[in-house]
């Protein structure tokens, strides 16, 4: 339901604005076409159908039938089919009904429960804030110690 209101609010966003080429208009591969080779834009790709390659673009939605086999570089990814390779994203939301096969390298990341992931989910980018000012353990091990002690006196 959310993609549909975006999209109508997009066609409708262009009908009635004067400055109609700044607005982003998606493109759109549909639920029953398949996409072989890699996929290049600056603006937002929407995939229900199948592409086997690598996608670039500024903002990428993987459908619920949606299914991409390659490496995906964009800044938000919204994954609600299924992706089988390497993300390097900023953003990445995972929905319940998608599926992650392949590692991910994140900035962000939000995952809904039910979502399967099959790979690694790396974060990339500045420390978390809280984690800057932790200080380090070192962690003893203090029975070999006393372990050391009681040979000592055995010996002597």
């Amino acid at each position: 339901m959310k993609k549909l209101r975006k999209m109508l609010y997009l066609k409708f966003a262009r009908k009635f604005n004067k400055n109609a080429e700044a607005l982003p208009v998606p493109s759109i591969v549909s639920q029953n076409t398949k996409v072989k080779g890699d996929i290049i834009s600056d603006g937002i790709i929407h995939v229900d159908g199948h592409v086997e390659g690598d996608i670039s673009c500024e903002e990428l939605v993987i459908g619920l039938k949606g299914s991409v086999v390659g490496k995906v570089t964009t800044n938000h990814l919204h994954l609600y089919g299924t992706l089988q390779g390497q993300a390097v994203v900023d953003q990445l939301f995972i929905a319940k009904t998608a599926k992650l096969i392949g590692d991910a390298a994140h900035n962000s990341i939000a995952i809904e429960p039910g979502a399967y992931i099959d790979g690694h989910c790396i974060r990339t980018g500045a420390p978390i804030p809280a984690e800057q000012g932790q200080p380090e353990l070192l962690i003893t091990d203090r029975s070999s110690k006393k372990e050391e002690k009681r040979n000592e006196k055995h010996k002597g």
